[in-house]
């Protein structure tokens, strides 16, 4: 794409109606918006004007125009975007379009980076270096562990931390980068309205505060199964390295990982047991010179040439406190628990508490690092 253009509110609405034409991804919408602009002018081009730019033969250029030209369907289109301003609006969240100065650099590196990125938080500028963390949802205690640890390693360091937002081995990663007090980026295969791993909001607020949740999908979008993969390259477009802690051998997270290859990034494997199916794609990208093997997190950030020593932030300090304040709810839980895991079921038996009132303590329970979360709603102290 060359040097960005200046952001307009014009740009972006340009671009969501190119969006509704069918035949045009985001590869091609980009190459419209380099070659022709990104005005209203646009929408009066003719066919001739679209044959010139790449990769946009005499059908479809004809298509883009007749599309354009139709009152009916470009008024939809318009109509649409629209809506999608007001739910940006109505939902405190930025529309950041490719010709943005804003829009992450190393996403643009990309092949086919999506033309606009819907964002409920903040993406900093100067963007600090970022690793993916990705992995299967049905975790195990030893992935969740790893990816949490390292996670957490890597984000006291000023590592911005990528991952998807799915149950496992991402929310894990999430968390561990929150209560590290860093910044994490969850992207979304739906709208960022649309967070149906955490309906009850345990994560996403605080992800939002300490980074954003991000989307090339418009509001109102679900989360079908053919977003994923899309979703993926945006994971590991926006890093320097991809980390793949727990997959089997057709795990989502291999997909993730190809998406780097591809993308001429580095990508790393947390090794595991030859007898776990969770890590047999793991334990592949290793045997087959796909990635390196992670035992630290000084492993990546040696590879990445990054900064291993931790920098002076109040926030991470903060964060690291070793004895973390419990209130009196929080302390009566605790009690409850043994150092074997416990299920939710008979914490709420043995507290009196609701299900609802568990899982938020909890989950701040695990933010203070004094509780563990377990496969099957089994929970086991810490401290």
């Amino acid at each position: 794409m060359g040097h960005p253009l200046p952001a307009s509110p014009d740009a972006a609405f340009v671009l969501l109606v190119l969006s509704r034409i069918p035949g045009l991804g985001s590869a091609r919408i980009n190459a419209i918006a380099s070659s022709l602009g990104c005005t209203p002018c646009l929408f009066e081009a003719a066919a001739s004007d679209f044959m010139k730019v790449p990769g946009i033969g005499k059908q479809l250029a004809e298509e883009i125009a007749c599309f354009l030209q139709n009152r009916a369907k470009r008024g939809a289109a318009e109509a649409a975007a629209r809506e999608q301003f007001e739910k940006i609006e109505q939902f405190r969240a930025q529309l950041i379009t490719i010709i943005d100065p804003r829009y992450p650099s190393l996403l643009r590196e990309i092949y086919d980076p999506p033309s606009c990125l819907f964002v409920r938080g903040t993406l900093p500028c100067p963007e600090p270096p970022a690793v993916a963390v990705v992995g299967t949802r049905n975790a195990s205690t030893y992935g969740r562990q790893a990816a949490s640890e390292l996670s957490e390693a890597l984000a006291a360091k000023g590592i911005q931390i990528v991952s998807g937002l799915a149950y496992g081995i991402d929310s894990a990663a999430h968390e561990a980068t929150i209560r590290a007090g860093g910044r994490t980026i969850a992207v979304l295969a739906g709208g960022v309205d649309n967070i149906y791993t955490d309906p009850r909001g345990r994560l996403w607020p605080k992800i939002v505060e300490q980074g954003a949740l991000l989307s090339e999908e418009w509001f109102g979008s679900e989360p079908l199964p053919g977003r994923f993969p899309k979703r993926n390259r945006i994971i590991s477009g926006m890093a320097l390295g991809t980390l793949v802690v727990e997959s089997d051998l057709k795990g989502g997270a291999l997909i993730t990982a190809s998406c780097a290859l591809e993308q001429n990034r580095e990508v790393f494997a947390v090794p595991g047991s030859i007898y776990s199916r969770k890590s047999s794609g793991t334990n592949r990208l290793i045997q087959t010179g796909q990635a390196k093997a992670i035992l630290a997190a000084e492993d990546i950030t040696e590879e990445l040439q990054l900064p291993s020593e931790t920098p002076t932030r109040n926030r991470t300090e903060k964060a690291f406190s070793p004895e973390p304040m419990l209130s009196a709810e929080e302390k009566t839980l605790i009690s409850a628990m043994d150092d074997e895991p416990v299920h939710l079921d008979r914490l709420a038996e043995k507290t009196g508490l609701d299900i609802a009132t568990l899982l938020v303590l909890l989950f701040e329970l695990e933010m203070k690092k004094a509780v563990i979360q377990m496969p099957g709603q089994f929970f086991r102290k810490i401290r």
